[in-house]
């Protein structure tokens, strides 16, 4: 089982529910990510990019959708009476991707030095890229998804997800053209083929297949108060 493809006409509901349970609790824990990981990277734009309002302004609107597309999902889980599946940085293709990059964890990024490196901060921007342009390309694919498509709420979801996603890789790629560092370098490329073919075909259908996965006593929001504000 995997999240890609079309997915044939359900034997039995408990497939399907179990399908989208893990679908919208891996789509949670990365939009959760995304917005909060976003608030170091605008700190970084305004380090890096002082006199470039605009680009700024793109950034601060990515985090917003992020923060909005967490919502959506969380008061899907809320309409089903039921909390989300506990994930971690497995599931996270950016989590993946910056280890990768940088050899440490979201959190452990140093900001500061990324913005200071013009090269490191172009490759934080490409990772970024890459990353949101392998999302559109994966909310295309869930929307010809017939389990998807089954539960009305979570299609809007992602027609949703859908239309605001081109924001949130062009601005990136508009900024590095004006550069001339648009391409992605091949290890990039490399790395970002491998952490989607590790989620799709490993980590992932291996949730699914998990009966004892635990589910969120709390939702990860409930400790943003505690997190720098961008």
């Amino acid at each position: 089982m995997s999240l890609r493809g079309q997915v044939p006409p359900p034997s039995g509901n408990a497939f399907r529910e179990r399908y989208l349970d893990v679908l919208a609790s891996v789509y949670l824990y990365n939009e959760h990510r995304g917005y909060t990981a976003l608030d170091r990277v605008i700190e970084a734009v305004r380090r890096n990019c002082p006199g470039e309002p605009d680009f700024l302004a793109e950034v601060v609107r990515h985090r917003a959708d992020e923060h909005k597309h967490y919502h959506m999902f969380r008061r899907w889980f809320e309409r089903s009476g039921r909390m989300p599946l506990a994930m971690d940085r497995r599931v996270g293709h950016i989590d993946r991707f910056i280890f990768r990059t940088f050899g440490c964890e979201i959190d452990e990024l140093d900001t500061e030095t990324v913005a200071a490196d013009p090269a490191a901060f172009e490759q934080l921007c490409r990772v970024i890229m890459l990353t949101e342009q392998r999302g559109f390309r994966q909310v295309e694919v869930l929307l010809r998804n017939g389990w998807v498509q089954s539960d009305k709420v979570m299609a809007r979801i992602f027609d949703i997800v859908h239309r605001d996603e081109p924001g949130h890789f062009l601005p990136y790629a508009r900024w590095l053209e004006r550069r001339g560092r648009a391409a992605p370098r091949w290890r990039e490329k490399l790395s970002d083929f491998w952490i989607h073919r590790a989620l799709l075909l490993g980590h992932i259908p291996a949730l699914f297949l998990d009966p004892s996965l635990p589910r969120m006593k709390r939702w990860p929001h409930e400790a943003d108060a505690a997190l720098p504000q961008a």
